[in-house]
């Protein structure tokens, strides 16, 4: 007690340790650790493999249809104020007819919910539906995104396993093992993040069915939509909304290469009206109504980036990045350590796995990708991140000579701690 000041009374606040526990193994919050780990007296420019925003390279810069689009959404003057919390008319329309391109159905705006960002329309449906003892499936290998949501909600999570074996398709008969009277949905993610696959027309049809049979929510990661490369072509979930309800999740900021635009979706494909009969569209809309909106002038900008955009852009991106998966793959099968157990055919990832007993000082994946950034300034995200121990994800959609550069450095890092040969005495 100082100059006859009274004690303080005892400080009532605390931080939610949960928060903390939930942020530590995100994407974000292990490459910001990685990071921080750097060598600073290295003066060789850092190689990105850990996150899938390619923005930064000129090869990967966005078209001017986009750009324009901006521009005159903001010289306008009439996308400065607030919005309607689930989106301005215009875009919504737009959305809906973009996506209804790929859909033996129309989707009307009324569908059609915007977000800030496609990571917003994760927290809403995950949210929404968060109800006492209820619990949600999620695959293993994924995005750890949608587990800290879960956990931040008190939303218990299960997963199933994609299979590495069979190009990562979900083991149906786990989902069939986990789910029970109390499951409320299954997520899958398609192009795969983090294992770069694209699922077959077939095997998406049987995921519908088995959602159906389980009476559970499909909810479908698009986010790398139409970023396919390999023999099977992206087919939307929603196709199969007549089958069972689909809520679709997706954003223009991979397609466009534009993820700080942050503009996102959340679409109900379900031409039978369940979910509106159990209440899911009202508590999407009544939970929006409490949280932020994506940028008003950038949805005044979607209908013409939507409709305007031409085919040659997303030509020669997803031609580039099948390039740069090319040169990974290929780049990776000289690598002492590390096995890759199918080729890439989606998004901007591929999951390689590290056989331990080649190296004589690494503990795991995360011990791994420590040394890899201290030593050779190459970022790499442990697969512990994704579910997966001793994997590690691979982002290999950077300008390519940066991505020769990166493997050029792993193989050598691989090399420099590989058990040594015995001599002889």
């Amino acid at each position: 007690m100082e100059n006859g000041s009274s004690p303080t009374k005892k400080w009532g606040f605390r931080a939610n340790p949960e928060l903390n526990m939930s942020s530590d193994n995100t994407v974000r919050g292990v490459l910001y650790m990685l990071l921080s780990k750097l060598n600073q007296s290295d003066t060789r420019p850092v190689i990105p493999l850990g996150h899938g925003d390619p923005s930064a390279f000129p090869c990967f810069r966005t078209t001017k249809v986009a750009e324009d689009a901006v521009v005159e959404s903001l010289r306008s003057a009439n996308f400065n104020g607030y919005c309607p919390t689930v989106g301005i008319l215009p875009a919504r329309r737009a959305v809906a007819e973009y996506l209804s391109q790929d859909l033996p159905y129309d989707l009307s705006p009324d569908d059609v919910f915007l977000t800030l960002g496609c990571t917003q329309a994760i927290q809403t449906i995950v949210t929404v539906l968060a109800n006492p003892n209820a619990n949600i499936l999620l695959p293993k290998p994924g995005f750890p995104y949608y587990e800290a949501i879960a956990k931040s909600c008190h939303l218990e999570v299960r997963h199933f396993d994609l299979l590495p074996d069979k190009d990562w398709e979900v083991d149906l008969d786990s989902v069939n093992a986990l789910a029970d009277e109390n499951t409320v949905a299954m997520v899958i993610i398609n192009p795969g993040n983090p294992c770069g696959n694209v699922f077959t027309h077939q095997h998406l049809q049987k995921v519908a069915e088995t959602a159906k049979k389980l009476g559970i929510l499909l909810i479908s990661d698009e986010v790398y939509s139409h970023i396919a490369f390999g023999k099977n072509p992206f087919v939307p979930t929603g196709t199969f909304g007549s089958i069972t309800p689909v809520i679709t999740l997706g954003s223009i900021s991979k397609r466009w290469i534009v993820p700080g635009w942050r503009l996102g979706w959340l679409v109900i494909n379900d031409p039978n009206g369940i979910l509106k009969q159990h209440g899911i569209i009202d508590c999407i809309t009544a939970y929006l109504n409490i949280s932020s909106d994506a940028p008003t002038f950038i949805q005044g900008a979607a209908p013409d980036i939507l409709a305007k955009t031409k085919d040659d852009f997303f030509s020669k991106i997803v031609s580039l990045i099948k390039d740069c998966a090319n040169i990974c793959y290929e780049g990776i099968q000289d690598v002492r350590g590390i096995i890759c157990p199918s080729k890439p055919a989606g998004s901007m990832f591929v999951m390689v796995k590290l056989d331990l007993s080649v190296f004589e000082d690494i503990k795991d994946d995360m011990d791994f990708c420590v040394k890899l950034i201290q030593e050779e300034s190459v970022v790499i995200l442990p697969g512990i991140c994704v579910g997966f121990n001793n994997w590690l994800r691979v982002t290999f959609a950077i300008e390519p000579s940066a991505l020769e550069e990166g493997i050029k450095r792993l193989k050598a890092f691989c090399e420099r701690h590989s058990k040594k040969p015995k001599t002889k005495a």
